[in-house]
This record gives C-alpha cells, structure tokens and sequence, in this order.
C-alpha cells in the first residue's frame, strides 16, 4: 500500500490540475481535501482516497499531457485565479481542457509563454540553478551606451529582492532596443535591472524559451510540434525538479 502512496502535491500535478507549487499554495490555503477534510501539508494520498479542491473532485490522467506556446499580449495577467482577475490568462486562451502557465509574463509585457498540465515539467523548466534560456528584446527610453551593456551583461543588484542577478547575454540592437538572454527569473528582473540604470522599459517581449520561438501572431496559440518537445524533453532530462514540499509549521500551529 506505501508504494501506492503519493505526496498531495505530486497528486494534483500529476493529476494535471496545477503545477507542485500551485499545489502547495492550494494546500496552504485549506481549498483542498481528502475524503473532505483539510489536510497538513505534505500529506500523502492513496489511490482509494477522494481528492477535492474547492470541492470539485480531482482525478488521475485518463489522457495524454498538452504542451502549449501562446503570444500573450500586454494586459493579460499570467494567473490561474478566474475568479480575482478577470483579464487571467486562462480564460482568454479559453482552451477546452485544465491548463496552466510555466512561470509568468507581467502584466505590461508581451511574447512567449509555455501553458500545460503537467505539473512535473514545470519546475524542471523554471528552476534558476538549471540554467534555461530565455530571452527578450526590449526597448528603452533613452539610447543605449555601452556601459549600460556591460553593467547589465555583468549582473546587477536588486536591493529590494536582496540578490544580484546573473551574468547574462546582452546585444545592442538599434539605439533604443537590446536583446537579453536570462537563466533566471527574479520578479520584473529586466525593468528592475534598467531601473537601477536609470533607464525606464517602453516594451518588453520575450521571443523564446529554451528551444521554443515566438512564431505565431499576438494572441494566439500553437501546440509544440513534436521535434520542438523532444528537443525540450532532452534539454531537461538532467534537470532537477524543486523539492516537493517544504517542511513547514501545520496550519493549526501557526501564530
């Protein structure tokens, strides 16, 4: 019976509801349920058990996983909550099954993002200490000189987040526009970055992740061909995932 035991998270990723870190914030949050009581965090499940989130009974896989690249455009809110945000990502793809999206875009920016629901790839994909690929062009409001290259290229130092961000790639493009290529992804890490410079971002568009380009009109999506997943399968297949859970205080203990 252990062997067919299961971490709550693993479950629900599995399960292609969220990914293990949505999970986990689900968890925290007490929307979900084992045979209709609020588990602690880390609790394992069984085959024979009933599991809920917000009430509505949440499976195993009867199919196979999708893999989406989508154009988000400016104003859309990389966020799986239909029920705060109503300019969400999920209900302007309107895709007829349960997906969600592989990290974020801000709100103001615009490109590429990966959407699915297969929990265990998230956080090969997304995990910094992996060092994947992403890469933008941006544009900024003054012209670009080449210190402004080379402090960028050479990593920065965001006081309010506390950590400095990694030597990057950066290209000049035009007087106004550069390309930066990331393996991090800090919180608004590039307009953080130009702000620091005094430089303030216009636009902002990534145009591709890992393997993956930007090649579709803006708001529209493709699924990923099958040389491009092979591709990114390979690329991740010495990944390591981000642990399942943490140890944490259970909720009932918490002051």
């Amino acid at each position: 019976m252990s062997e067919d035991l299961k971490r709550l998270n693993k479950y629900l990723s599995e399960a292609g509801h969220c990914s293990r870190r949505e999970a986990d914030r689900l968890i925290d949050a007490g929307r979900v349920t084992i045979n209709d009581v609020i588990p602690e965090m880390g609790t394992k499940v069984s085959p024979e058990d009933v599991v809920k989130v917000d009430g509505e009974i949440i499976g195993g896989r009867k199919d196979d996983f999708v893999y989406l690249a989508f154009n988000k455009p400016v104003g859309i809110v990389c966020t799986t909550d239909t029920r705060v945000e109503k300019d969400n990502i999920i209900d302007y793809i309107n895709y007829p099954k349960r997906i969600f999206p592989i990290g974020r875009l801000d709100k103001p920016s615009e490109g590429l993002i990966l959407l699915t629901d297969d929990g265990d790839i998230v956080n090969k994909i997304l995990r910094a200490s992996n060092n994947h690929e992403k890469e933008y062009i941006v544009t900024v409001d003054q012209p670009i000189s080449q210190t402004f290259i080379e402090r960028m290229s050479g990593g920065i130092y965001i006081e309010d987040l506390g950590k400095r961000t990694k030597k990057c790639e950066v290209r000049k493009i035009d007087k106004f526009t550069f390309s930066i290529i990331l393996t991090q992804g800090l919180n608004r890490q590039i307009r953080r970055m130009c702000e620091y410079l005094n430089y303030e971002v216009q636009t902002l568009k990534r145009v591709r992740i890992m393997n993956i380009k930007l090649d579709m009109s803006l708001g529209k999506y493709r699924e990923l061909s099958k040389e491009e997943f092979k591709t990114l399968s390979e690329l991740i297949s010495e990944s390591k995932k981000t642990f399942e859970a943490t140890q944490r205080t259970p909720r009932k203990n918490r002051r």
